[in-house]
């Protein structure tokens, strides 16, 4: 049942960004998006040509390769239910790979050193149903669960090409092949609560927070949903589905304690800039409400046109539906607001604020929403007397108008503005 609950999750409708490739044609880079080949890159994203001139990690692909895996794994939706599937290996011998395939760890660099360092990671492929087992698909397991980094011995049909995919769900990934062979190398090690949890086969939504109270990180959990090891009906789960599902997972389980806690007594602002970036989250006295608004500008050709501002609403009883204009965004932006009230043992109306600048040149995934949101919720927080005075502090960090986010909220409805404006 999970895993036909997570199949259900498309790509956002309205998304600026769809997924990207770059690719080496006569040894530049050019990006390839939707058929079409953008060959000057100097041109019209000058960071990413000085970034992807000379990458390191084309001068060590070959066609049988020896490294650490984080551990990661990765699942494709093409085709589903038959899925390409395979491990993440590390080609730079100096790296720490497990920092390589964690993104809580990644707020204090910079786009640049992102890029370079997931274009390490070359990525095993091969066609598996997402129901069907094999000794091939143990083995990918058994390496996914291991909270350590496990050496592997890969075997490619033919030796990778650089490229780099880039998506506005996942975390870009560099090269990739199709693989031939499959060995471990090392022993994983396996925690003993998730080899518990395996062998009792407990439901995906119990197992989740389960692993979670136990201190296992996020990013981790969610590979072990991915890898099709949770549950009664295990199944692979595509890793962009498995992202969005574990975000709704965690926060609905965590609603359930915060929908029960005292309110906030008072207006918060709490603000992050990370990757161009910018965030405010708007806390308000009242019962669990949560809106989330995006507002995007890129300037590159492979760029939809970006809508003025999108919104996405749930009321306190939570949504019926899946948030389809923001897609995975949204409810990684969700699930850092509900972590920070369930540390505060506190319940109230959430606006996140969500104002994309020019310098996004290119998806980077959900995780940096996620990571935002959660970083804005650690940081100090203004403390206002009325919305008003919230609404005054934030017209002059936002880009957009206040008025036009007001016009357009379901949570800062104009009856309610009234008594303050």
């Amino acid at each position: 049942m999970a895993g036909r609950a997570i199949a259900r999750f498309p790509l956002p409708k309205r998304s600026v960004f769809k997924d990207l490739e770059i690719v080496r044609i006569n040894g530049r880079a050019a990006i390839k998006y939707k058929n079409q080949l953008f060959s000057n890159l100097e041109q019209t994203s000058p960071v990413l040509a000085k970034l992807l001139a000379a990458p390191v990690v084309e001068s060590k692909l070959s066609q049988e390769m020896f490294g650490p895996s984080p551990p990661g794994v990765f699942v494709g939706e093409y085709g589903y239910p038959n899925v390409s599937v395979g491990p993440l290996i590390s080609v730079d011998e100096t790296a720490n790979a497990d920092f390589i395939d964690s993104p809580s760890k990644w707020t204090s660099l910079d786009y640049g050193e992102i890029i370079r360092m997931r274009s390490s990671l070359v990525t095993g492929r091969r066609a598996h149903s997402v129901k069907g087992s094999s000794r091939y698909l143990s083995d990918v397991q058994d390496a996914v669960i291991s909270f350590k980094p496990v050496d592997v011995e890969v075997g490619f049909e033919t030796k990778p090409a650089f490229s780099m995919m880039f998506s506005p769900q996942s975390q870009p990934s560099g090269p990739s092949g199709q693989l031939r062979k499959f060995d471990l190398a090392d022993n994983p090690r396996i925690p003993s609560i998730v080899d518990d949890l395996i062998e009792d086969k407990l439901l995906v939504r119990e197992a989740v927070p389960e692993m979670l109270q136990h201190g296992l990180d996020y990013y981790y959990v969610q590979k072990l949903l991915s890898a099709g090891v949770l549950g009664k009906e295990r199944r692979l789960v595509p890793t962009k589905w498995s992202i969005t599902g574990a975000d709704d997972i965690i926060g609905k389980h965590l609603l359930e304690s915060i929908r029960n806690f005292d309110e906030l007594g008072q207006y918060r602002i709490y603000s992050s800039d990370f990757l161009h970036n910018h965030f405010e989250v708007l806390l308000m006295p009242g019962k669990w409400e949560f809106e989330n608004f995006e507002s995007w500008a890129p300037s590159t050709p492979w760029a939809e046109a970006a809508p003025d501002i999108i919104e996405e609403h749930e009321p306190f009883e939570g949504r019926t539906r899946y948030a389809e204009l923001e897609g995975g965004g949204y409810y990684a932006s969700r699930l850092g607001v509900i972590e920070g009230l369930h540390s505060m043992r506190k319940q109230a109306r959430a606006v996140v604020f969500r104002e994309v600048s020019e310098g996004y040149v290119v998806p980077m995934g959900v995780w940096q929403v996620r990571e935002n949101v959660r970083q804005a919720m650690r940081s100090t927080p203004v403390k206002c007397g009325s919305l008003q005075e919230a609404l005054q502090i934030l017209s002059s960090r936002l880009r957009h108008p206040v008025s036009e986010y007001v016009k357009r909220s379901q949570v800062l409805a104009q009856k309610r503005m009234s008594a303050w404006l």
